[in-house]
């Protein structure tokens, strides 16, 4: 499974104060040093954290799997197509929210959305749709013709009680599994920890994980190679916890 950070809240902390510190870019190299396989950051159209300039250094500076994330407007779609990073996620985006608050709702994009995906993937780029884990919505994207989907995995994470997050996880993997079927790759993100990811690293069919919050918030306390590192060993463990998807597939 790889391990995408997100970056966006280094930024968001440079924001704060203005200047150059600290360093998003600084960041994406400590996150793959420290065994990161990817980065991913959102350009939104407030630039309220990640920056135009942010995305040039990081397309000339950082020699990696960039996960572009970005709601379906013309001027993302017009930069992601001229940068053509390895992937990008479309994503809903609404100027007053804190965070991303849900999945996309593909059948509200329509005609729009389609012409969209179609453009990005015509630059080569693999499309992912930010959806929420739905078999049918799952269905929904590949008939538009996503080559992904990232699922929210957010109220699972912030699920209180044991019996509430044991069906959200349940959820997720049967969306994982309608993706595999669909011939979809499958990741998931939002609002995942040490404590959470483990579940979702032995969910077959799940291929990466995107985290942000989490990872920063933590690189305060232990710093940024540590909490990647010691995320990285909560995948492993919930790796090895994962059977095979057709056996999952079986038992369903």
């Amino acid at each position: 499974m790889r391990l995408s950070v997100n970056i966006d809240h280094v930024a968001t902390l440079r924001n704060a104060r203005g200047g150059d510190h600290p360093c998003p870019i600084a960041a994406a190299h400590a996150a793959l040093a420290a065994g990161a396989d990817g980065i991913t950051f959102h350009l939104r159209e407030d630039r309220r954290h990640i920056r135009d300039a942010d995305v040039r250094r990081l397309f000339a500076e950082v020699p990696t799997r960039l996960n572009f994330e970005m709601a379906a407007t013309e001027e993302m779609v017009a930069l992601c197509g001229a940068l053509r990073p390895a992937a990008c996620c479309l994503v809903p985006e609404k100027r007053a929210e804190l965070t991303t608050e849900g999945g996309l709702d593909i059948a509200a994009g329509g005609i729009g959305l389609r012409r969209s995906i179609g453009l990005l993937a015509e630059a080569g780029i693999e499309v992912s749709l930010f959806i929420e884990p739905d078999p049918a919505t799952v269905a929904l994207a590949r008939a538009y013709g996503a080559q992904a989907v990232e699922l929210h995995t957010g109220r699972y994470a912030e699920a209180a009680e044991a019996a509430l997050r044991a069906r959200e996880l349940a959820r997720i993997r049967a969306a994982a599994e309608a993706a595999a079927a669909a011939g979809l790759a499958c990741h998931a993100g939002h609002g995942l920890t040490y404590a959470t990811v483990g579940a979702i690293a032995a969910s077959p069919g799940i291929a990466e994980v995107s985290i942000g919050h989490f990872l920063i918030g933590a690189a305060l306390m232990e710093g940024l190679p540590t909490a990647v590192a010691h995320m990285r060993a909560a995948i492993a463990a919930g790796l090895r916890e994962r059977p095979p998807l057709a056996a999952a597939a079986a038992r369903g």
